[in-house]
């Protein structure tokens, strides 16, 4: 009787499977969700990349020249501290404005400093510590454009704003 149960037990007891088959199928489905995604993204994707060409403008007059606006160190104290930002900041002219812009910056230099240095004061310290500087360049292009006006054609004499140096310094050790 004894024997019986055992043999009973061990024709109940199940087989063991080889694990080969297991990685096999785990390995199978891999490669379909690797297929699957291949297939979604290359569907879903841009069909052609091109590189667009910059196009040199055929016209001498319409190439773009950076003409030095101001050089200079100017104060903000909007965080109750007083910082000092050292700034170089350049005009984007196309050439046949160059010499209007020229001749406006040597008579109203001052009137021009002047009125970077009140932008760059009355910012607010989150907009002076912009990466990229968006805000303080709106205003400045807001500025600039009203400075020099449109020519006869109605487009803004200043194409831009170009930030060269934009470096802060507390003055309140």
């Amino acid at each position: 009787m004894a024997d019986e149960e055992k043999n009973t037990e061990q024709a109940e007891a199940p087989k063991k499977k080889s694990p080969l088959i297991l990685f096999g199928v785990v390995g199978v489905l891999m490669l379909l969700e690797a297929l699957g995604v291949y297939v979604v993204m290359s569907l879903g994707g841009p069909q052609s990349s091109q590189a667009d060409t910059l196009v040199a403008p055929e016209n001498e007059d319409e190439k773009i020249t950076e003409v030095l606006l101001v050089e200079d160190r100017f104060i903000n104290i909007s965080t109750g501290r007083v910082w000092q930002w050292q700034a170089t900041i350049h005009l984007r002219v196309k050439n046949k404005n160059l010499d209007w812009v020229n001749a406006e910056l040597e008579e109203r230099q001052a009137e021009i400093k002047e009125g970077v240095a009140e932008i760059i004061a009355s910012a607010q310290d989150r907009h002076l510590r912009e990466p990229r500087r968006e805000t303080v360049k709106r205003q400045l292009t807001a500025y600039v454009n009203q400075i020099f006006g449109v020519d006869g054609n109605g487009e803004n004499r200043v194409e831009g704003i170009v930030i060269s140096r934009w470096l802060p310094a507390p003055l309140d050790y």
